[in-house]
């Protein structure tokens, strides 16, 4: 706490403003227009890792949370402010961080992906940027931040080296998919079936359950595409420029309308529990990862002159 407080005594309204843009590279909606930049557009083996990273890294990240129920900054010091912009975001316990688990999963996988050094520098700086502004904006210790870059850290380091195998040995998926569908079931079944500790705090405990459903159904998801992009799909994420902003952005308009569309509806069939959160996190990466990619053959064809007849 005594660091935080140091960076309470320095906030000024500018320097608020900046680190609140900055922490907003650690969110869901970021990751999704990256990673889903990546899998469709750039390279599908990046796209890949950051999906297998951030679904492990949350569910794992979810798991911390509910064993150790460390409260938020200002529930330990009552004295204690933080950016107000920043509250409506950080639910759930304090360690470890979610928004630098994202962030760091993300960006470092771009950096063990790329060879670009420029990609390379600007994606350790976002890292490092986002893990500063939680502490800066008052909502984690740095405990929370350094075990959630050190999770993040060792998931990539493994991760990829596991993925190029599995991309040229398809038998090395099953060990990868298996320990993420295996710590998801643990994740839902600690949920279920352990009772809530007396020292809890409902609010957040209950943010953690959604969270976790939610990353075990996108990981349920995501073992499926894997299956059906690499057995049946097989899209090329080639595409003239102008049609690979067309295809990002009507894809991740098509991911969106079944978020939040089908939010309310679901969650009223399974009578408010958050498996509805779950099928529809589920339906999401299936849209986005199966669904959407059988029309790139449309948007490859976008842009291509057609051949003059022969004479």
């Amino acid at each position: 706490m005594d660091f935080l407080r140091l960076l309470e005594a320095i906030r000024t309204p500018f320097l608020d403003t900046i680190f609140q843009f900055f922490t907003f590279f650690g969110e869901e909606m970021i990751f999704m227009v990256i990673a889903l930049g990546f899998y469709w557009c750039l390279d599908k083996k990046t796209g890949y890792l950051l999906l297998y990273v951030s679904f492990l890294g949350n569910i794992i990240n979810s798991f911390l949370k509910l064993i150790f129920l460390v409260p938020r900054p200002w529930v330990l010091d009552k004295n204690f402010t933080i950016v107000e912009s920043a509250r409506a975001e950080a639910t759930g316990y304090s360690f470890p961080s979610g928004h630098t688990q994202n962030s760091a999963g993300m960006f470092l996988s771009i950096v063990w992906s790329r060879k670009e050094l420029a990609v390379r520098i600007v994606c350790v700086a976002l890292t490092l940027l986002v893990a500063f502004s939680r502490m800066y904006l008052g909502v984690h210790t740095p405990a929370d931040v350094l075990v959630s870059l050190g999770v993040a850290l060792l998931l990539v380091a493994v991760g990829y080296p596991l993925l190029n195998r599995a991309w040229d040995n398809k038998k090395w998926f099953i060990p990868l998919l298996g320990v993420l569908l295996a710590v998801g079931a643990a994740l839902i079944l600690y949920i279920e079936l352990v009772p809530m500790p007396a020292n809890a705090i409902a609010e957040f405990s209950l943010s953690c359950y959604d969270s976790g459903y939610k990353m075990v159904g996108g990981a349920v998801g995501f073992a499926l595409v894997v299956w059906l992009e690499r057995k049946y799909i097989n899209f090329s994420v080639e595409a003239v420029w102008w049609a690979q902003l067309l295809k990002l952005a009507l894809g991740i308009g098509a991911v969106l309308v079944v978020r939040m569309l089908l939010k309310a509806p679901l969650l009223a069939l399974f009578g408010g529990h958050n498996v509805g959160n779950a099928v529809r996190y589920f339906l999401m990466v299936l849209v986005g990862g199966a669904l959407w990619p059988m029309t790139f053959k449309f948007f490859g064809k976008l842009g291509q002159k057609k051949e003059s007849p022969a004479v």
